[in-house]
Parts: structure tokens; sequence; C-alpha cells
């Protein structure tokens, strides 16, 4: 399976109109070199852009869906389009909009949107996306031909009960989109490999570039195997990472190091003591 990771670089000064466009462009170049292309989280915005969430949230099928549904369909690729803030429907009692979600679409070669994760783990300690936005509630996996895709975004990374849940749901290829912090680059990589290695399974992970609200981006989208292993890592600007990987590496690395047969904590109902 061959993937293209899209390693966006979100910069003040460019319009949101002038980067989607721009992106739809990179993903339609995908064409014929990829199977599946992965964007980062919130790269209409900037994942630490917190006062634009609001002015620049969107339906669910907004124009950046619009764009993205297409730009699949013209490519032939599955396409994680990453993330974007979305606005929810009023529940009708309230004069404004409904809530705030960071969530991230799937669409197929045929420009069908597949999934929708709403991203539960959010970022702030009681300020910024933790405060601004709601927390989706739902695991979201996604099967392709060649293997079940697990969603996840960003902070997600650092809860690891959230992929056990998603290899429980049958996921065999994790896709994480994010805008993660150049200061905690170590973290990125560290636990990025971490999680492939618990869960025995393949890690995407496509990080943002750039600066945007103060803050300088990782970047360094990287590609994990089963054993831990970076099949490809990108550096700290823009770039295409493009790498190829054999989904069955999954089941024969779980059949060569049955570790996930041999889980005890989280399989059996607690007793209550008498």
């Amino acid at each position: 399976m061959r993937a293209s990771l899209i390693q966006i670089a979100v910069e003040e000064g460019e319009s949101v109109e002038s980067r989607r466009a721009r992106v739809a462009s990179l993903v339609r170049e995908q064409a014929g070199a990829a199977d599946l292309v992965v964007l980062p989280e919130l790269w209409t915005t900037g994942a630490f852009a917190y006062e634009r969430f609001g002015s620049e949230a969107e339906p669910l099928e907004g124009p950046t869906y619009e764009l993205m549904a297409k730009a699949a369909s013209d490519a032939g690729v599955w396409l994680h389009a990453g993330s974007v803030p979305e606005r929810a429907p009023s529940d009708g009692y309230g004069t404004g909009g409904g809530a705030l979600y960071n969530t991230s679409l799937v669409f197929s070669p045929d420009g069908e949107r597949v999934a929708a994760y709403r991203k539960i783990h959010r970022f702030g300690f009681d300020q910024g996306e933790a405060v601004l936005m709601s927390a989706g509630e739902e695991l979201v996996t996604v099967p392709l031909p060649e293997t079940t895709l697990g969603v996840a975004t960003c902070y997600d990374l650092r809860f690891p009960e959230l992929f056990r849940g998603l290899v429980d749901a049958g996921a065999g290829t994790l896709v994480l989109c994010a805008g993660w912090p150049e200061r905690r680059r170590e973290h990125w990589t560290l636990l990025a490999r971490a999680r492939a290695v618990e869960n025995q399974a393949f890690v995407l992970a496509c990080g943002t570039a750039g600066t945007h609200a103060g803050v300088p981006q990782a970047g360094h989208s990287i590609v994990v195997d089963p054993w831990g292993e970076v099949l490809a890592e990108a550096g700290a600007g823009e770039e295409v990472l493009r790498v190829e990987f054999d989904p069955a590496r999954v089941a024969t690395t779980r059949e060569q190091f049955p570790a996930l047969k041999d889980r005890v904590l989280g399989l059996r109902t607690p007793q209550r003591r008498p």
C-alpha cells in the first residue's frame, strides 16, 4: 500500500481560501503515486489559532468538505483530509450556532465521505481548544480493501486506551493528524513509536510545518511499522512524505509475537469486594 502524508506549512498571511486551493492541488498531485493520502490537523486555521476557531468554523459539509471530496475523487485516492473546526447545527434553543468540534473527515476514491471523527481528547488544560470545542464520544474505524484504519487526532496520541480500543475494533493501521508543537517534538516521535509497538500496528502520523499563532510546529511526520521501526520521517518544512508498506505485516507480527493475546487488564469485569 502506498501512502502520502502531506505536511502542510500553515503560515500567517495566507488566506483560508488560498490554502484550501493549494492543498487540493497537492492532493490531486498524488494521483497514481498513492492509495492513501493524509493531511494534518486544523490545517485551514492552524491548531493554535484559537481566536479563529469560531469565526472560521464550517458545517460538516462545508467548503473544505466539498473541495476535499472532489480532490479525493480527482486523484482516485482514499483521503484522510485532516481536521477542520466544525460548527454543529444549533439545537434550536439558542440564538447562535451549535457546538464546535475538531472534526476529521475521510473520503473514498469516489469522493464519498466514509467517516467523520470528532476529536475526543481536547488540548489546553482548561484553555484554548479544551474550552472552545466540545469533545467527541465515538471511536472511528474505516475499512479499506487492504487494511482497517483507526482514526485519531493529535493530543489523542497521549492516551493509549483510545488506540487499544481502535485495535479491538479491528484497526491495523492507526492514522493520526496533528498540529504538534516543535518544543515537544521528541514526545511526538516517542509516542508514535510506542503506539505502534504496543498495538502491533502501523502508525501514520501527519503534522503541520511552519509557525502559526506564534507557535513553531514540529513537522517530522512519521510512519512506523508494527515493530516500532521508522519507515519514513519528514523534516521540519513543508513536504510530501511518501512511503510504501505492507498491511499484511500486522497479522504476521501478531502471529510471531502474540503479545495482544496475553492481555489481562481491560478484558475482565472488576470484582467488587464484599
